[in-house]
């Protein structure tokens, strides 16, 4: 490893000591979240130093990039995002080289939204830069925390957000509250917001403990909110849920590539139907 490598293997180490005293992200998929209950942060110092080595050939854009998920993707997810990037993956955080002829879409949320991203992204191809928040974004909380970071320096001519399954267990007018603080900071942006509704609970037991009635409480303070605020909603709920058993894993509210294909492809119909009057 020459020295410029190794410079960049020690801040990237640092950074990723720092990450992993953040919560761990939660999974996307069964494969993940077996990986996250056997060895949550198994990557071997090979490894590492192949991420440093890697990182050293990038652009300084794209340097700047992987410094940020190294700082917001947590002990789970940045070990699992180095080894992708180790392996030539492509996965819904690589860094987006924006064509400056398009708009740029920001997608916020939870992993429901980071499994569809790279769905909407090839359905958008052409038409819209799509990014996505560097992060499994959480609670409502985490983005009245966060968003700044979220948001970078650039400018957004679309954003979509999601905040509900992380808050199944915040008082509802904590989450009416903060909802609407996130949505008074997003439109300074100037962006074009959609929110999208959250997934079903599933019918048997999970991990997260999500139920249909907290489901139901999160859109429907959400639903009384875009409704007020005249902004769009992108309707991932009756997307998936007619078809909820052959979408949604067991027993998980994560969904198979199947499930992430049909709401991939409703948002990226919503966005695109609005791109007629989107600055």
């Amino acid at each position: 490893m020459n020295n410029r490598s190794f410079l960049l293997y020690s801040v990237f180490i640092a950074g990723l000591s720092l990450a992993s005293l953040h919560a761990q992200g939660e999974p996307t998929n069964a494969r993940e979240a077996t990986a996250q209950n056997a060895k949550p942060n198994s990557i071997t110092p090979e490894q590492k130093a192949a991420y440093a080595a890697l990182v050293a050939t990038l652009s300084p854009e794209e340097q700047a990039w992987e410094r940020t998920l190294s700082e917001n993707l947590g002990g789970f997810y940045f070990p699992i995002h180095q080894k992708d990037r180790i392996a030539g993956k492509v996965t819904a955080w690589n860094y987006v080289k924006d064509d400056p002829a398009l708009l740029r879409m920001l997608i916020i949320g939870d992993s429901i939204s980071r499994g569809y991203t790279l769905n909407v992204r090839s359905a958008l191809a052409g038409q819209v830069n799509v990014h996505r928040a560097p992060a499994n974004c959480g609670p409502t909380a985490t983005g009245l925390a966060k968003l700044d970071v979220w948001l970078g320096s650039g400018e957004w001519n679309i954003i979509t957000l999601n905040f509900g399954i992380h808050d199944r267990a915040t008082p509802p007018d904590v989450y009416r509250a903060n909802i609407i603080a996130l949505i008074t900071r997003l439109r300074k942006t100037g962006a074009k917001l959609y929110w999208v509704r959250t997934t079903p609970a599933p019918a048997g037991p999970n991990k997260e403990n999500f139920t249909a009635a907290q489901c139901d409480q999160v859109n429907r303070i959400a639903d009384e909110l875009m409704s007020a605020e005249k902004i769009p909603s992108i309707d991932l709920y009756r997307a998936v849920e007619p078809q909820l058993t052959e979408l949604q894993l067991p027993n998980n509210v994560h969904f198979s590539g199947k499930g992430y294909a049909v709401m991939g492809t409703e948002v990226a119909r919503a966005v695109s139907a609005g791109l007629a009057d989107t600055k």
